[in-house]
């Protein structure tokens, strides 16, 4: 493979900004250094002082392959990320059918496998009736195990005490969970439906499905995993009154060890609130519910403050015809990918954030936290996941939404950031306005 030396760039790494150049060969990052010189035969890209990020690596996805390609599949959804800097992605087991066991986790690998434009990684979920495949479950052969412990779609709604209680004794992996209460969010529903039919509201969904629901479901699994000393990690926290329950400080301490229970919050809590319904509805329309601005700069802070370990995405596509249905009819999930990353530097263009920290947070935090080896960091040795970014201006544009289901929650928005170049284990996968090449995104390992 040919070598490609990026003079000039302004590196983002492990809590640092600084002047350098960077040398890929063979997929790999082999040298950080500045004043490298350009070999005979090498490709040189010229960064003029752009900020050069490590790829980011989203935690929760919903590429909705097997069974519902009609709106989006691997192929699709990954070359929208590694349009929006997402170089590598983990992907829900809530599909169809969904991933219970060693066979369909297996199924789903070989379907990425030359059609990814990402690094792909699938997590094996969990049931009421699959406890026999999570406990034999190989832990180098997924992330992690996801389970619903809110409403979820077909058997993947686990609300059997003694199962959940035998997930966490014996999950070989970390847990992520799902955390909303179903008979409250079920409680409420009945109440608003009572009054409004179908078409209820779509400014009335973060009252259905509550604080009260987030609040209660998080409260059992933490107890869970302190129970079993179980590595827990909770999704998309969505309100304020969550954050009290998570330890503040770093994912890995002074001392080398870590937390075994983290939080992570996604890029839609961060840039919509309440007031959004009137002019988005059902299009931002997601569970965990978006809920108020108090609880949107609320998490901000807590992303600041490293009480929300992981920025994710959470993203769920669905057709704009699904979205257009009444409430009831209306499936939950927005794409994300291809403006989560540009989302997140706004914020640090207000001020909110540093460049560091949305590194950590979306780069390093999800390495850490999963073990993913040789990636998530510009480090020499390491894969050659990178995202060039470019602070020009941009206007997001249905036309260019790459995603399967051709719209996005953020079209009109401008933002002051823009994905100049991203490379996938070496090779440049995304120019700036275009994919590259052809998928060359490879299986996650796990150093475990």
């Amino acid at each position: 493979m040919s070598s490609t030396l990026i003079v000039n760039a302004r590196l983002v790494n492990e809590g640092r900004e600084f002047d350098g150049d960077l040398r890929i060969e063979d997929g790999r990052i082999a040298r950080i250094e500045t004043g490298l010189s350009a070999r005979a035969n090498e490709t040189v890209v010229d960064a003029v002082g752009r900020r050069l990020l490590p790829g980011m690596i989203d935690d929760q996805v919903h590429f909705r392959e097997p069974g519902l390609e009609y709106k989006a599949d691997i192929a699709t959804e990954s070359a929208a990320a590694v349009a929006g800097g997402l170089t590598s992605f983990m992907d829900m087991p809530n599909t169809s059918p969904p991933t219970l066991g060693r066979d369909a986790l297996e199924d789903k690998y070989a379907r990425a496998q030359g059609r990814a434009w990402g690094n792909f990684g699938f997590y094996m979920g969990a049931s009421n009736d699959n406890l026999e495949a999570i406990r034999t479950l190989d832990p180098l052969s997924a992330p992690g195990i996801k389970v619903f412990m809110g409403a979820s779609t077909g058997n993947m709604l686990v609300d059997n005490p003694e199962i959940l209680d035998g997930i966490f004794r014996h999950a070989p992996t970390p847990i992520i969970t799902h955390c909303e209460d179903t008979p409250m969010i079920d409680a409420e529903l009945a109440r608003y439906r009572a009054q409004y039919g179908d078409d209820i509201p779509a400014a009335c969904h973060p009252d259905i499905r509550s604080r009260e629901a987030c609040m209660k479901s998080t409260l059992l699994a933490l107890s869970l995993a302190k129970r079993h000393g179980t590595r827990l990690h909770v999704l998309h926290i969505s309100t304020a009154d969550e954050l009290a329950l998570f330890e503040a400080g770093p994912l890995i301490r002074a001392d080398g060890t870590r937390k075994r229970i983290t939080a992570e919050t996604c890029i839609h809590f961060l840039r919509f609130d309440r007031e959004d319904y009137a002019t988005l509805g059902h299009l931002i329309k997601c569970n965990p519910a978006i809920k108020d601005a108090s609880d949107r700069e609320a998490l901000i802070r807590a992303v600041a403050e490293d009480v929300i370990d992981v920025l994710a995405t959470d993203h769920a596509p669905h057709l704009l015809e699904e979205k257009a249905k009444p409430y009831t009819g209306a499936p939950s999930g927005l794409p994300l990918v291809q403006y989560a990353l540009v989302a997140a530097l706004e914020l640090v263009h207000e001020g909110r954030l540093t460049t560091t920290q949305v590194v950590q947070k979306f780069a390093h935090a999800p390495a850490q936290l999963f073990d993913v080896a040789g990636r998530g960091y510009l480090r020499e040795g390491y894969a050659a996941d990178l995202v060039l970014i470019d602070d020009t201006p941009f206007t997001v544009r249905r036309e260019d939404v790459l995603s399967k289901c051709g719209w996005s929650p953020f079209e009109g928005r401008t933002f002051h950031s823009r994905i100049a170049a991203t490379w996938v284990n070496g090779q440049l996968a995304w120019d700036g306005s275009r994919l590259v090449g052809e998928p060359n995104g490879e299986r996650l390992r796990f150093d475990r």
